[in-house]
């Protein structure tokens, strides 16, 4: 697979630090750079999602599965939007 570079990323290490990710890529049986991408995008996606999760207290839990379980109120405004999508419908 031929991979066309659309950006680059510029990285200062301390040579230690880069032969021992050498050291790691090679033991992978990958060229440093695709180690160094492939290690940097999985970390980079665990960090988004764990920014997405959103965790609930005890109560807050019940709270909100309770709000899913009960049926469904539409308020004041929703219904007046509903009526005059039905008249644009018709």
């Amino acid at each position: 697979m031929t991979l066309t570079a659309a950006a680059r990323l510029d990285l200062r290490l301390e040579t230690r630090d880069k032969d021992r990710i050498a050291k790691a890529a090679a033991l992978r049986g990958m060229a440093l750079s695709a180690f160094v991408r492939d290690a940097v995008l999985r970390e980079a996606e665990a960090a988004i999602a764990a920014d997405a999760v959103v965790v609930l207290s005890g109560p807050e839990s019940r709270h909100f599965l309770a709000a899913l379980d009960a049926p469904f109120q539409p308020n004041a405004r929703l219904q007046k939007a509903m009526r005059a999508a039905a008249r644009l419908a018709r």
